[in-house]
């Protein structure tokens, strides 16, 4: 169940479409991409898609050695119509996905301590910080709690898997010994991200997969995906989450629409604004919001990213239209990230001039 490897060195994006200089390339993304990838420039690539105010203005897919959550399903020639791992790009749907239900009245407001939301848990009232914990923090991964996702997630210490392992995972996440005031350093914590599916799924009557269908993957003709259970038969919302390239620019679409595709509104544009404002910053030039990575480019621009385990992202930049979806087979390497940031740099933006020259 190999998840998210987050990366290691943060790209603070330069992105300033209108102004980027055109090339005069004769030859397609694809075209460019399949180049780098025979020469070994490229490593690990399955699928990109490229969009411009709401215009697919690109794509490119390869063959490559895939897993479905960390199981190996051998190499998988890939398409516009294959299924794919999100790993933690989960994690960022799920955070819009809170923001849908609270605009329903079906979930607590981000204020809650979440010990009020889970009465079982009564003997984690120890006397410590704990009460404290909010639904926004969360949101935010600042519980304060112990929680350490470093180790390969083979490895039963980590603690995303001793989670996966535990007999009850909400306890288990809860009950994480106190290292810090709730609110005030950022910690990875996929198990944050268990409790917030949990109060949509208690909040709505529906597992994270069911709501998630008809709030924000059918309103986006989204037909076919898939939600990888764990050993409890809940789905996991940390990882779980499978869709095509396609798809997943979809949500990027909708996100840089303000939160509405087809003239529908699917996410409040409040949500998307709160969710986007830095509530944590991870290092100079690289926030967290609401499950959403957040960094700028010059004057400011805003660039909302989704990260998952093995090259999986999502980058949206708002106000200029532009939405890149990449998937890669790169697991567990700590260098992931460097396939999807070169794909968006080198290929992605380009791509917009050639675009626009035609």
């Amino acid at each position: 169940m190999a998840h998210h490897q987050r990366p290691l060195v943060y790209v603070a994006l330069t992105l300033v479409l209108g102004l980027f200089p055109y090339v005069g390339w004769a030859q397609s993304m694809e075209e460019r991409l399949s180049a780098a990838m025979k020469a070994n420039e490229i490593v690990g690539l399955h699928s990109t898609v490229v969009m411009l105010d709401g215009d697919r203005i690109a794509e490119a897919y390869f063959q490559g050695e895939d897993e479905r959550w960390g199981t190996p399903i051998g190499s998988i020639d890939h398409g516009p119509q294959t299924l794919h791992d999100l790993r933690s790009v989960t994690k960022s749907v799920v955070g819009l996905l809170y923001g849908i239900a609270l605009s329903e009245g079906a979930v607590p407001s981000l204020d809650t301590p979440l010990l009020d939301l889970f009465p079982e848990y009564a003997d984690l009232r120890d006397g410590t910080k704990r009460d404290e914990i909010t639904v926004e923090h969360a949101l935010t991964m600042q519980m304060g709690t112990e929680w350490d996702e470093s180790l390969p997630y083979t490895d039963p210490r980590n603690s995303e898997i001793a989670m996966e392992l535990a007999e009850d995972r909400y306890r288990f996440v809860l009950g994480r010994p106190m290292v810090t005031e709730p609110g005030t350093i950022w910690t990875y914590n996929g198990g944050a991200v268990a409790l917030i599916a949990k109060l949509i799924a208690d909040g709505t009557g529906q597992e994270i997969d069911t709501f998630a269908r008809t709030r924000l993957l059918d309103p986006l003709g989204i037909e076919t995906f898939e939600w990888v259970r764990g050993a409890d038969g809940v789905p996991s919302a940390a990882s779980g989450l499978r869709l095509t390239a396609r798809d997943l620019a979809k949500i990027g679409k909708m996100i840089a629409q303000n939160g509405s595709y087809n003239g529908q509104e699917i996410v409040p544009p409040s949500w998307l604004e709160a969710s986007f404002r830095t509530a944590a910053t991870i290092q100079e030039g690289f926030d967290y919001g609401f499950l959403w990575y957040l960094t700028k480019g010059p004057g400011g621009d805003p660039i909302l990213i989704a990260v998952g385990n093995g090259g999986q992202r999502l980058t949206v930049q708002p106000n200029a239209g532009f939405v890149v979806a990449t998937f890669a087979g790169n697991y567990n390497d700590r260098n992931a990230w460097q396939t999807p940031v070169r794909v968006l740099l080198d290929f992605a933006i380009p791509e917009v001039g050639r675009y626009r020259q035609q």
